[in-house]
């Protein structure tokens, strides 16, 4: 319960790195099946297929629900004024002022996320272009040959800018634990701000260094910002129906999906028709994605703690207990022993093979992203 954004985190973490795992995967498993008149599809997908089945039936084996009322032993509730000391219901909450400015924090945040994860791979070829190989040459000029090169250096870089949004999941919603939600986004969009507005002057100066780090950075922000709502809403709302009141939020994430590649995809498309060069078009870009961020900022700046009008009564979280057949134990001492009794801590074996099952796949994911995106560097052949 001290540890929400952590929590989120951890399980976000896996929206991210089922493509850093899945997508090396199967690219080694068509090599492997591919024969002279097949290239090994259909193999590919069985053997996904009943890999995914395995992990995701293990995986809701072990879900548990605590008991009502149950706490770690020893641990002591914190409290803090960000932190709501009631619960709000689904449709109360979607008449809150909060519910909707925390709607635009998160689809202006993954707006701009969304429109440089679009754009990072064809900017890093179009600014650098041959510099990438070694060749004196911008992209217009590179010969086919050499435009599947700067391709395949690019591919790591998108490959390392997974792993940082994968990793930024984890570590900035475990920050928002000590920081608290609110200044983690204030985080987010004033450093956010900075680095979108940096970009096309890395690009000029021709530092691949820093223009890398800088989108490093920028992905890993876009991950946190997506990990950190879920606590950031329960601290508003309260956490009885914060899994509902979330799945309505994400629909500020869809909407963000398409204003993002639309914003970025049309203002390039309209630069090149003019004739700007391959090198230019993405500085104006920039420069709206930062615009759209201080709106994001601002909007974030305007969230208080919900007023207490909106808190369900006590008769409203009763009813909710009834209607739930995971909370209808009695709230008794005596009951919670016994459930505590009934499901005892799981067995150190048990746990260690299931960090196995998780942790393998992601370090040997880890493991060919960074193979991949030594390349970008002159780390690999």
């Amino acid at each position: 319960p001290d540890r929400r954004g952590m929590a989120t985190g951890m399980a976000i973490m896996g929206f991210g790195g089922g493509a850093m795992i899945g997508a090396p995967l199967a690219d080694r498993l068509m090599k492997l099946f591919s024969t002279s008149t097949s290239v090994g599809v259909w193999q590919t997908f069985v053997v996904l297929a009943t890999g995914y089945f395995v992990y995701m039936i293990a995986g809701s084996l072990g879900y548990r629900l605590p008991a009502p009322g149950w706490k770690p032993a020893g641990w002591v509730p914190k409290t803090h004024p960000s932190i709501t000391a009631g619960n709000v219901g689904l449709n109360e909450a979607l008449k809150t002022p909060q519910f909707w400015l925390v709607w635009w924090v998160l689809c202006l945040n993954v707006t701009a996320g969304i429109g440089i994860i679009g754009m990072a791979s064809p900017m890093l070829q179009e600014v650098f272009g041959g510099r990438l190989i070694g060749a004196n040459a911008t992209f217009e000029q590179l010969t086919q040959v050499q435009h599947a090169a700067v391709a395949t250096l690019a591919a790591g870089f998108t490959g390392l800018l997974s792993l940082f949004n994968i990793a930024g999941r984890f570590g900035w919603a475990s920050l928002s634990d000590y920081i608290r939600r609110k200044p983690t986004y204030m985080v987010f969009f004033l450093l956010g701000i900075a680095l979108y507005a940096s970009i096309p002057w890395t690009a000029a100066i021709g530092s691949l260094a820093l223009f890398v780090g800088f989108f490093c950075i920028i992905l890993s922000m876009y991950g946190g910002g997506f990990a950190t709502v879920p606590a950031y809403l329960a601290d508003l709302f309260g956490t009885r129906v914060v899994g509902a009141i979330h799945g309505r939020l994400l629909t500020a994430w869809s909407a963000a999906g398409i204003f993002g590649p639309v914003i970025v995809n049309y203002i390039r498309e309209y630069q090149l028709n003019h004739g700007v060069a391959h090198a230019q078009v993405y500085t104006i870009t920039m420069y709206i994605l930062a615009v759209i961020l201080v709106i994001g900022l601002i909007c974030n700046m305007l969230v208080r703690p919900v007023d207490p009008k909106h808190f369900m009564t006590p008769a409203e979280e009763a009813a909710l207990d009834a209607a739930s057949a995971e909370t209808s134990t009695a709230q008794s001492p005596a009951a919670l022993a016994a459930a505590a009794a009934a499901d005892p801590p799981t067995p150190a074996w048990k746990v260690t093979a299931a960090w196995l099952a998780v942790g393998v796949p992601i370090a040997w994911g880890v493991w060919v992203t960074l193979q991949q995106a030594a390349k970008l560097f002159g780390g690999g052949a």
